[in-house]
């Protein structure tokens, strides 16, 4: 199958399914949001999307996703270094800025930091909600108070600088990932790819800021929903 055993193939498998992962991290981006004004509101969030068949359907669609998108990177980027060592993840047109000819250089980094920042994210959230409802363990803070974990979470400054870490990662793994899979699924041309690359950038910021907040917020106690509003 073409999908599999062309480079090509294998390309847009990476695109698509990043495109999937990007679609997640804007919903997921969203709700994280309803968490700076309303504790209620963001618990309800999570209850509905606790561990029903539904959810635990979806969980593992994304994780699916995930791990066919890193086992992709790896093999594109083992073959990107042996037909052009040091080249790798070079494009056609010579439009690369300073950042994005980085990152491009740097995907493997990029994707080996956003690893272990997922394992790290779903120690803290997924294993103490989800995993804990399903096998009916009963952590320190019930698996249903999404509110309370993301508090616990965020009270240790040391997980706060590894959530800021791992979002820079993730804007610059994207800030590439973006036009790189607009340019693979061909929607991008000459004219466009700037283009693509502008509203990639602008996208992918407004998305990790929506976290960094998040994250920033609980750490110096300052969300509406933590003081009532008088932040």
């Amino acid at each position: 199958m073409w999908l599999i055993n062309s480079s090509i193939g294998r390309k847009v498998v990476m695109s698509v399914t990043g495109v999937a992962l990007i679609l997640f991290l804007t919903f997921h981006g969203c709700m994280n949001m309803v968490a700076l004004f309303s504790e209620e509101g963001y618990n309800m969030i999570c209850e509905f999307l606790g561990a029903n068949w539904y959810a635990v359907v979806a969980t593992l669609g994304l994780a699916a996703l995930a791990v066919i998108h890193i086992v992709y990177a790896f093999i594109l980027t083992a073959q990107n270094r042996t037909a052009r060592g040091d080249n790798r993840y070079e494009v056609a047109t010579q439009v690369n800025a300073g950042k994005v000819e980085w990152a491009s250089k740097n995907m493997l980094v990029l994707g080996l930091i956003i690893c272990v920042g997922l394992l790290i994210h779903l120690w803290n959230f997924w294993y103490n909600m989800m995993f804990a409802e399903l096998v009916g363990a009963m952590p320190a803070i019930s698996p249903t108070d999404g509110f309370g974990w993301i508090k616990e979470t965020f009270s240790n400054p040391v997980f706060v600088v590894l959530y800021v870490v791992w979002l820079v990662a993730i804007w610059f793994h994207l800030s590439h990932g973006f036009w790189s899979a607009m340019q693979t699924l061909g929607v991008s041309g000459k004219i466009w790819l700037k283009r693509w690359m502008c509203i990639g950038n602008i996208y992918v910021t407004l998305l990790m800021l929506c976290f960094l907040i998040v994250v920033l917020a609980f750490a110096f106690g300052c969300a509406p929903s933590l003081c009532g509003g008088s932040c």
